[in-house]
C-alpha cells in the first residue's frame, strides 16, 4: 500500500467512524513483530499506549535503507503506525528527513480527530524515526 492509496481511500470515506475503522484495518496489515523485539530498547517513550518500533538497516554503508516493524497494544495506534511505516520504512535517511509526516496526518484530517495524548504519541514516533535517520547518516559519514 502506498500513501497515495491511503489518501484516496480516506477521500472516499466521509464519516470519521468509517475512517477510524479503515485505520484499524490498516493496523491489521502490519507485519507481525517478533516477541523479542517488544523490548525496552524498541519501546517508544511519550506514547500513552505501548508502542514499539524496531529498526533494521539494510544496504551498504554509504546508502543505508531503514526498514521498520511496529506494534502497539491499541488498535487505532497500530493503524497510525501502519501509515507511518508506509511513509518511512524502506527509505534512505535522506528521504526520511525530507518527509513531513505531521503534514500528511494533518492533510488526512487527524489534527482535529486525535486526542492530545495520541497526537503526542504520534510526534514521539516521528521523532524516533527521524533520530534513527540522523544516526544512520552520521554512521555513513
Amino acid at each position: 500500500m502506498t500513501i497515495d492509496e491511503i489518501r484516496d481511500n480516506f477521500a472516499l470515506l466521509d464519516d470519521w467512524d468509517d475512517r477510524y475503522r479503515y485505520v484499524i484495518e490498516l493496523g491489521r496489515t502490519l507485519a507481525p513483530m517478533p516477541e523479542d523485539e517488544h523490548s525496552a530498547a524498541n519501546k517508544v517513550q511519550g506514547c500513552a499506549s505501548q508502542v514499539w518500533l524496531s529498526r533494521h538497516v539494510d544496504g551498504d554503508g554509504a546508502t543505508p535503507v531503514l526498514n521498520y516493524l511496529g506494534d502497539s497494544d491499541a488498535h487505532i495506534v497500530r493503524g497510525l503506525i501502519a501509515i507511518l511505516l508506509t511513509l518511512y520504512s524502506g527509505r534512505t535517511p535522506q528521504e526520511i528527513m525530507s518527509i513531513d509526516a505531521p503534514a500528511v496526518f494533518d492533510e488526512l484530517g487527524f489534527r482535529d480527530h486525535l486526542t492530545p495524548q495520541r497526537s503526542n504519541g504520534l510526534r514521539s514516533m516521528v521523532e524516533r524515526i527521524r533520530t534513527d535517520a540522523r544516526e544512520a547518516l552520521a554512521a555513513a559519514s
